[in-house]
C-alpha cells in the first residue's frame, strides 16, 4: 500500500473512531481550540508590535545618541537621551558622514481649505529634511521628494499623504497646485502612497510609534522660518524660554529632534562612530559637553529593543497564554491515553492479523493530528474573537491586532503540532499492546 494510500486509510480509521466518541473527542478538540485560541490571540499582538517595520532596510538605519546635557542630575551609567538638540542635529546634517541622514521632528499645523464645503482642520504633520524620503523608502504616488536645494533655499513645499491628497484635492494629481497651512502657500511637490511602518520606528514620542500616520510633510528650515509648531517631548536643561526664539532656537539647550542616518556597510558604520567620537571630544574640548557619557549608535532593531516597544505586559500575557496551551495540552494528553487504551481489543487484533507497531503508531499519530485540525479551525475562530477584544482597546497598537496570512499558517501548524506531540505517548502506549492478551480476553 502506498503512503498516500496508508494515509487516506488512518484517515477513514480517525473518522470512524470520531464518530464512535463524540464526546470524548469534543472534549478533546475544545481543549486545543482554547489553548490555540489564546496562545494565537497573544502571539500575533506580540508578533505586530516585535516585528522588523522596515524589512530588507532597517539593517543599514541607525540613530545616532548624543549627551549634551549639563551635570545636574547625572548618574554614572546614564544612557545619552532618546532625541537630539537642534545644535547637534544640523551640526551632524552639515558634516554629512552618512550615506545619507535627516533630521526632524513631529508637527501640528492648522490646514486651510479653499473649498466652501470642507472647515479648517489641523494635521499631524512631519518636518524634515531632503534624504528623508529615500532613506526610509517612501513610496510616491504623483511627483517626487524635495531635495537638499530646496531645504538650503528654504522653499515653502510640501509633500502630501494619500489621504489628506483625498480630501483636499479628491485624490487628483495634485503637483504643482497649493496649500495653505499655518496661513502660509505652500506648493505640493509630490503626493506619496499609503505609507505607516509599525511601529513609527524613527519617532517614538508620539504613541509610542502606534499613532495614525503622518499625512504632511515640511522642509525643516522652512518650518522654523513660518514658526510652525513642532510636537513632541522636550527636555531644557538652561532657562531656554530667555531665549529670543525660545526654546525652539538654533542655540537653545534643549533636546527635542529626531536624527536617523544610513550606513550601507559594516565599515561606515564602524566609521562613522569613530566620527561621533571625535564630535564628542571637539565639544568636551570647547566646553560644550561636560558628562561623560558615550555616543550611541543604534540599529533600528537595537532601538525598538532599547525602548521596550513590546510592553511588558503583552510579553507576560503571551507567555501566560502558552503556559495555558501546555495545560490544554496535557489534559489532551489524557483523553487520548483513554481513547487509545479503549481500543485495546481492535489492536490487538490488527497487531495478531500482522499490523506491524508502526502502522498502529501511525494510525494514532493521523488520528490526533485530525483532532489538532478540528482544534485549529476552531482555535482560529477563537483568536479571531480575541484580536476583535484586543482591537476595542484604547491602546495605540490595537489597530494592528489582526491576523496575516504568516501567522494564519502558524495557527494550524501549531495546531497539527501540539495535537500530534500530545499524541506521541499515548501512540506508544497503544502499539505496545500484546495481540495474545487481548485476543484471549475477547
Amino acid at each position: 500500500m502506498s503512503g498516500n494510500s496508508q494515509f487516506a486509510y488512518y484517515l477513514q480509521l480517525a473518522v470512524r473512531s470520531f464518530k464512535r466518541n463524540r464526546v470524548l473527542t469534543a472534549l478533546m478538540v475544545l481543549a486545543i481550540a482554547l489553548g490555540i485560541g489564546a496562545a494565537m490571540t497573544t502571539l500575533t499582538v506580540f508578533y505586530v508590535l516585535s516585528g522588523d517595520p522596515l524589512p530588507g532596510k532597517s539593517q543599514a538605519l541607525f540613530q545616532p545618541r548624543l549627551d549634551p546635557r549639563s551635570m545636574t542630575g547625572y548618574v554614572p551609567g546614564d544612557e545619552p537621551p532618546d532625541n537630539m538638540s537642534r545644535l547637534d542635529a544640523e551640526a551632524l546634517l552639515r558634516d554629512a558622514r552618512a550615506d545619507r541622514q535627516a533630521l526632524m521632528t513631529s508637527g501640528n499645523v492648522a490646514v486651510e481649505p479653499r473649498r466652501d464645503n470642507l472647515p479648517a482642520f489641523r494635521q499631524n504633520s512631519r518636518f524634515t529634511s531632503a534624504d528623508f524620503f529615500p532613506m526610509f523608502q517612501v513610496p510616491f504616488k504623483y511627483g517626487a521628494p524635495w531635495t537638499a536645494k530646496e531645504d538650503a533655499s528654504r522653499a515653502r513645499v510640501v509633500v502630501l499623504g494619500k489621504e489628506l491628497n483625498q480630501r483636499l484635492f479628491g485624490g487628483a494629481n495634485s503637483v504643482g497646485k497649493t496649500i495653505w497651512a499655518d496661513n502660509y502657500e505652500l506648493r505640493v511637490i509630490g503626493v506619496i502612497e499609503d505609507w505607516h511602518p509599525q511601529p513609527n520606528f524613527y519617532d517614538l514620542t508620539v504613541d509610542r510609534g502606534f499613532g495614525e500616520p503622518e499625512q504632511l510633510f515640511v522642509p525643516f528650515s522652512s518650518s522654523r522660518d513660518m514658526r510652525m509648531s513642532p510636537q513632541g517631548s522636550i527636555s531644557c536643561w538652561d532657562d531656554s524660554s530667555t531665549l529670543p526664539e525660545g526654546t525652539r532656537d538654533a542655540n537653545a539647550k534643549c533636546i527635542w529632534m529626531q536624527y536617523w542616518v544610513e550606513l550601507n556597510t559594516p565599515q561606515k558604520a564602524a566609521a562613522y562612530r569613530q566620527y561621533l567620537d571625535n564630535y564628542v571630544a571637539q565639544q568636551r574640548s570647547a566646553g560644550i559637553y561636560v558628562r561623560p557619557t558615550a555616543p550611541k549608535l543604534d540599529s533600528v532593531m537595537e532601538w525598538l529593543d532599547y525602548k521596550r516597544v513590546v510592553p511588558a505586559d503583552v510579553r507576560l500575557q503571551m507567555w501566560l497564554a502558552f503556559g495555558f496551551l501546555a495545560v490544554c495540552l496535557l489534559n489532551t494528553v489524557g483523553l487520548l491515553l483513554a481513547k487509545f487504551l479503549r481500543r485495546s481489543g481492535e489492536i490487538g487484533v490488527r497487531r495478531a492479523l500482522g499490523a506491524p507497531k508502526r502502522a498502529i503508531f501511525a494510525q494514532c499519530l493521523v488520528e490526533a493530528g485530525s483532532i489538532g485540525l478540528a482544534g485549529g479551525l476552531l482555535g482560529l475562530l477563537l483568536a479571531q474573537f480575541g484580536l476583535w477584544a484586543v482591537r476595542q482597546q484604547s491602546v495605540g497598537y490595537a489597530a494592528l491586532a489582526r491576523l496575516d496570512p504568516a501567522m494564519l499558517a502558524t495557527t494550524f501548524v501549531l495546531a497539527v503540532a501540539a495535537s500530534v506531540l500530545a499524541g506521541l505517548l499515548p501512540a506508544w502506549r497503544a502499539c505496545q499492546v500484546t495481540p495474545a492478551i487481548q485476543l484471549k480476553s475477547q
